[in-house]
C-alpha cells in the first residue's frame, strides 16, 4: 500500500528540501520504490540537491496540466534505481497546481507501484504548501530549535489537523518531528531551545535530530543528498530517521553534549 509523506515546515530555510532528499534516498536505499515531488513552483531546488537539474525536461506542472505524461517527467536517480524525482517548474505561477490535478498525479503514481510518495512542500501556508499537505498520510514537520521556527511549525500542525483530506474524512495525518541544525552545546548555553521543550510545545513525537554540520552544505553543493555522505553525523542522523519511520527501534543520538575523553581534553580534538 502506498504512503504519501509530506515534508513540511512553517518557516523557510530550516532544511526541508535537504530532509526530503535524504529521507527519500534513505527509503530507496532500503529497497522501497520511492518518488520525491518538488511542490515549490517558481523556485525549484530539489533537483539541485538530487544532482539532476540538467536532466529536467518536463516538470510537475506539465504533468498536472496534461502537457506531458508522468513517465516523460519522472527522472530516475543516477545512484539508485528505486528512486525517482519529479521536479517543480521554474517558470510557472504557484496557481498552476490544482487539487484535482495533484490528486490525479498521486493516483497515477500509486498505480505505478510506488511504495512512498514524498512531497517536498514549500514553506508557509500558501497554495502550494496546502496542496502538498492535502493528500498526506504522514508528515515530517521540520523545525529548527528556535522560537519563531517552532511557532510556525505549530501553525502547520493546525492545518494538517483541519485541512488535510484525512481530516475531512474524519481521520488524521500521522505527524513526526524532525529537528535540524541541533547543537546540544548551544542548548546548554541557552542559545537554542532544548529538544524536549519543543516536543512538549508541539505535542509531536521526535523522529530524530540532525546536528549542525558543514557536511549538509557540502553535499548540497555537490548535488547529493547528505545521507550518502557516509561517515558524517548528518548522514547517520538521517539513516536513524528513516529506520525509525519504518518501525525500527533506535536510540536517539545527537541530543546531548559529547563527553570528551582525556586525550580529547588534552589535545582539543
Amino acid at each position: 500500500m502506498t504512503k504519501v509523506v509530506t515534508v513540511t515546515s512553517g518557516k523557510g530555510g530550516v532544511g526541508k528540501t535537504t530532509t526530503s532528499a535524504s529521507f527519500s534516498a534513505g527509503l530507496a536505499e532500503r529497497g522501497h520504490k520511492t518518488v520525491v515531488i518538488d511542490f515549490d513552483v517558481g523556485l525549484r531546488n530539489l533537483d539541485l540537491i538530487m544532482g539532476c537539474e540538467r536532466r529536467v525536461v518536463y516538470d510537475f506542472v506539465n504533468v498536472v496540466q496534461g502537457e506531458a505524461s508522468l513517465k516523460q517527467a519522472l527522472i530516475r536517480d543516477k545512484h539508485d534505481d528505486n528512486l525517482y524525482i519529479l521536479a517543480a517548474s521554474q517558470t510557472r505561477d504557484k496557481d498552476a497546481l490544482t487539487k484535482e490535478g495533484v490528486g490525479r498525479v498521486i493516483d497515477e503514481l500509486k498505480e505505478m507501484g510506488f511504495e512512498y510518495i514524498v512531497c517536498d512542500s514549500p514553506a508557509g501556508i500558501e497554495k502550494g504548501a496546502q496542496l502538498a499537505l492535502y493528500y498526506a498520510d504522514e508528515a515530517l514537520v521540520v523545525t529548527n530549535p528556535e522560537v519563531s521556527s517552532v511557532r510556525d511549525s505549530d501553525r502547520i500542525l493546525g492545518i494538517l489537523q483541519s485541512k488535510s483530506k484525512k481530516a475531512e474524512e474524519g481521520g488524521s495525518v500521522k505527524e513526526h518531528l524532525v529537528l535540524t541544525r541541533y547543537n546540544p552545546e548551544r542548548v546548554e548555553a541557552g542559545e537554542m531551545m532544548a529538544w524536549n521543550d519543543i516536543v512538549e510545545l508541539l505535542g509531536v513525537e521526535l523522529l530524530g535530530a540532525v546536528p549542525e554540520s558543514e557536511d549538509v552544505l557540502n553535499a548540497s553543493n555537490a548535488g547529493m543528498p547528505v545521507i550518502r555522505e557516509k561517515g558524517s553525523d548528518a548522514a547517520a542522523a538521517y539513516e536513524d530517521i528513516v529506520a525509525r519511520f519504518l518501525g525500527e527501534e533506535r536510540p536517539q543520538r545527537f541530543l546531548t553534549v559529547e563527553k570528551k575523553g582525556l586525550l580529547k581534553k588534552l589535545f582539543g580534538k
